[in-house]
């Protein structure tokens, strides 16, 4: 017989999945080094960034999750279905841009940090990382592979040890983190949509809701709004979303806090490799915080690899109507698997360019801001249409939120326009 404590933790471990990986996956190489270049470029001043985007984050993403659990169909299909014909089009499109150029920014990242603990060719270290993945997703079924994805966001974790291992002034980092002192200059706004767009990014809602529909399908279970009772799947759906947003955001916040209290305190503002931000560590916060944050990276893009292939994947079939699922085997499911492997070979083709990966992850990160605006218009359209969802619309507080993190990205977009143009 288990010991309570224990069963509890099994239940509660039970509960957790496609919302923990999506979370855990939004900390990506392309996370991690917008949240360093800001914690070095400013220090403590965007710390209030990441609390604020908490609750948006978590709206957002459980807005994703509802679509493909009361439904039984993916953000995109919804997409296609109840808004003007063309809309998905173009989504799918930005999404499939935005997604290869993080995959090329993950792989290049991944690629630096192996080259730097153990030496070799970065490009040669990339090439093998993109290849596993791909194995990995096409010979390995969802219910096994999904497991691995779960264990995987335990590498998150490094990032957290790191801080211990630098010297955090605490009163000045919570004073800044509940009260924002941006200068609001073009650098400063440039940053915080890259901050915005790496928290808040398009290919997390494609991903945490076609991760639903594989749940459901595996459990043999019908759609919410054709089984009309929800029992208890809209709590486990909140349990699941807030334990990935609030992990993610976790790691977030120290990632800035370690840059924060080490480079940038040691006048290291601009970062240009992700070799050079592990490297800049080593010096002001030991060699324990240079190997976290290394180790880190390899394990954080490994995890988001498969994340952001597999969401262009799911997009695209979701929008032609083909048959899509990681469960299902290759011939079962070519197109699928053909565009999951075009996505992550044109991201490998990216990095031949020979572009700096800490600057090709800072762009990937901007990127994905400036779509989130869009992509997040027809989600929230969607969410409260009674056609696509039935009787269980998004609740007036889910709504409110999330047009409140849909405005809160635009306006940053409209700003930074502003003083580009200034």
């Amino acid at each position: 017989m288990l010991h309570p404590a224990r069963s509890m933790a099994a239940r509660l471990l039970r509960l957790l999945g496609p919302g923990l990986v999506t979370g855990a996956a939004d900390d990506d190489p392309s996370g991690v080094a917008t949240y360093a270049q800001a914690g070095a470029r400013f220090g403590y001043g965007l710390l209030w960034a990441v609390l604020l985007t908490t609750p948006l984050m978590l709206a957002v993403q459980l807005v994703s999750a509802r679509i493909g659990r009361i439904t039984g169909r993916g953000v995109v299909a919804n997409i296609r279905d109840h808004l003007p014909k063309g809309v998905a089009h173009v989504l799918v499109i930005l999404l499939f841009i935005a997604n290869i150029a993080t995959i090329a920014a993950d792989l290049a990242a991944v690629g630096e940090a192996l080259a730097l603990l153990i030496g070799g060719a970065e490009q040669r270290f990339a090439l093998v990382a993109g290849a596993l993945s791909l194995v990995a997703q096409v010979a390995i079924p969802y219910r096994r592979y999904a497991g691995f994805l779960r264990w995987s966001t335990l590498a998150l974790l490094a990032y957290v040890a790191a801080a211990f291992a630098a010297s955090i002034d605490w009163p000045q980092a919570l004073r800044a983190a509940v009260w924002p002192t941006m200068d609001w200059s073009r650098d400063s706004l440039t940053m915080l949509v890259a901050v915005l767009g790496t928290t808040i990014s398009p290919y997390l809602f494609v991903w945490q809701a076609a991760q639903e529909i594989e749940e459901m399908r595996l459990a043999g279970a019908p759609p919410l709004r054709d089984s009309g009772d929800p029992g208890g799947e809209f709590i486990r759906l909140r349990i699941d979303t807030g334990a990935g947003v609030l992990l993610s955001n976790l790691v977030a916040f120290f990632i800035m806090l370690t840059t924060a209290a080490t480079l940038d305190a040691h006048g290291v503002t601009n970062i240009e490799t992700s070799t050079q931000a592990a490297e800049a560590l080593r010096p002001v916060a030991g060699d324990l915080a240079f190997g976290l944050f290394a180790v880190g990276i390899i394990g954080t893009g490994l995890l988001a690899m498969p994340v952001l292939a597999g969401s262009a994947a799911y997009a695209a079939s979701e929008l032609l109507g083909g048959e899509f699922s990681l469960e299902k085997s290759f011939a079962r499911a070519p197109g699928f698997y053909g565009i999951l492997i075009a996505a992550t070979l044109c991201g490998a083709a990216v990095d031949f360019w020979r572009i700096a990966a800490m600057r090709l992850l800072i762009w990937a990160a901007l990127l994905n801001g400036l779509i989130a605006p869009v992509f997040l218009v027809a989600m929230m359209l969607v969410a409260a249409n009674p056609a696509a969802m039935g009787p269980h619309v998004a609740q007036p507080w889910l709504r409110a939120l999330g047009w409140t993190a849909t405005v809160t990205m635009l306006l940053a977009v409209i700003m930074l326009a502003i003083s580009a143009m200034g």
